[in-house]
């Protein structure tokens, strides 16, 4: 329990900020869609060198970022817009993920993939977690204020040229590094839920870019005390625990929230 919870720690400080940025440049469900990018390369390391927290974190890392690649090349050649690209990957990465496990692995290593293992994470899980929120921390602090800005006015990276470009790199790169660190806690089906469900939550209590990334580190702590809690007690399989506590405090900020939430909406009415 305490492994899992300092894994947590490290997925709600790397991951949660970045899902605020993604919420509000409308691309919540190209997170969804990296996240399951990542699964054709973790097959593939698991394929040749079995459950080795290495070679799977390489090869996810690597398959995220040529899906993020492919994406922005089809985007910038064709007419598909750039959620959609993602939507096509993200169906092509899950069916080929599915397929290389199920060629040598068996029904129990195909749920440890897609569905995580959060209360078996060992040393190596737990330092890669640690450094991949570090290099997220300080990397986010580089490229804070054009994300900030791009944020607000969606045309500025691109007038911005290649420092723009650069900015939605390393933007990309962290996406992809804490999904492949969430992988293993939470596996490739609800990986996500730390980068999407905190930041919403958020949104309804806080204005400002920062405060709300603050806010959403601390959602996305709080749900996972409350969901390993409710695993260790109740028996309940350690990630949907988790996701549905995270979901629980979005349905009630939601509800309750100081800005756009239905109360504050009907206070407004009234």
């Amino acid at each position: 329990m305490r492994r899992a919870l300092a894994g947590c720690v490290a997925l709600s400080v790397g991951a949660a900020p970045l899902g605020t940025i993604l919420l509000l440049r409308r691309m919540s469900l190209v997170g969804d869609a990296m996240a399951h990018a990542i699964l054709p390369g973790a097959a593939l390391g698991y394929l040749l060198f079995g459950l080795s927290l290495p070679a799977m974190a390489v090869g996810g890392l690597l398959a995220g970022l040529l899906v993020a690649a492919l994406a922005g090349l089809v985007t910038r050649w064709t007419a598909l817009r750039e959620d959609a690209s993602f939507a096509a990957f993200y169906l092509i990465s899950l069916a080929l993920g599915v397929l290389l496990i199920s060629l040598r692995g068996s029904s129990v290593d195909l749920l440890h993939v897609l569905f995580g293992s959060v209360l078996a994470l060992d040393d190596t899980a737990l330092l890669l977690g640690a450094g991949i929120a570090t290099v997220s921390v300080f990397a986010l602090a580089l490229v804070y204020r054009p994300l900030a800005v791009e944020c607000y006015d969606p045309g500025f990276l691109r007038l911005m040229g290649r420092q723009g470009a650069l900015a939605h790199g390393v933007f990309m790169l962290l996406l992809v590094l804490n999904l492949v660190g969430g992988f293993h806690a939470l596996g490739t089906l609800m990986a996500v839920a730390f980068v999407v469900l905190p930041a919403a939550a958020a949104r309804f209590w806080a204005k400002g870019l920062g405060p709300q990334m603050a806010l959403a580190a601390a959602v996305a702590l709080a749900g996972s005390v409350a969901g390993l809690v409710a695993s260790f007690h109740r028996g309940i399989a350690p990630s949907a625990a988790i996701t549905l506590s995270l979901g629980v405090l979005y349905a009630l900020s939601l509800a309750l929230g100081r800005h756009g939430s239905l109360l504050a909406h009907a206070r407004h009415g009234a």
